[in-house]
């Protein structure tokens, strides 16, 4: 009985720690030139993967303390300090080519072509359209070509 009763108070004791947090899923960004991804939530389990990738949108999909579960672009999950990731919106590019329009419309003109796998700040998404800032070239994308904070 004692251990459960050390189990338990360990877990709310986590939960307490996790703050009044936001529900998971929920999006994030690398707030850092370089962050790892580990196999657990602490320091001691070995890194999977090193990103070198400041603003690369991530999905939190588990809190425990002061560490978050997060999925990448491309599926893999793993462990990040909270330290190392951000509230600010971001995406990346799916598509082969995303065009950054004008206005927030298909037969807007297009104002540059961003190609698959760049990285941009997210302003107000509506419509299925969202603002996008891809170091200071600035449009409208489609959500759909994109992956991140625009809830898809």
């Amino acid at each position: 009985m004692l251990g459960a009763g050390v189990v338990a108070s360990l877990m709310a004791a986590s939960a307490a720690w996790a703050g009044p947090g936001k529900p998971v899923p929920y999006w994030a960004s690398l707030s850092q030139d370089e962050a790892r991804m580990r196999v657990g939530p602490s320091l001691d389990y070995p890194s999977n993967w090193i990103y070198r990738r400041r603003d690369l949108p991530v999905k939190v999909v588990q809190v425990l303390g002061l560490w978050r579960k997060v999925e990448d672009p491309d599926g893999a999950q793993g462990w990040m300090h909270v330290r190392l990731l951000s509230d600010t919106p971001t995406a990346i590019v799916r598509s082969e080519v995303a065009p950054l329009r004008e206005s927030p419309r298909d037969g807007a003109r297009a104002l540059f072509r961003a190609e698959r796998g760049v990285v941009g700040r997210l302003g107000d998404c509506s419509g299925g359209w969202c603002n996008f800032d891809a170091k200071g070239q600035r449009g409208y994308v489609k959500a759909s070509d994109v992956w991140g904070a625009t809830g898809s």
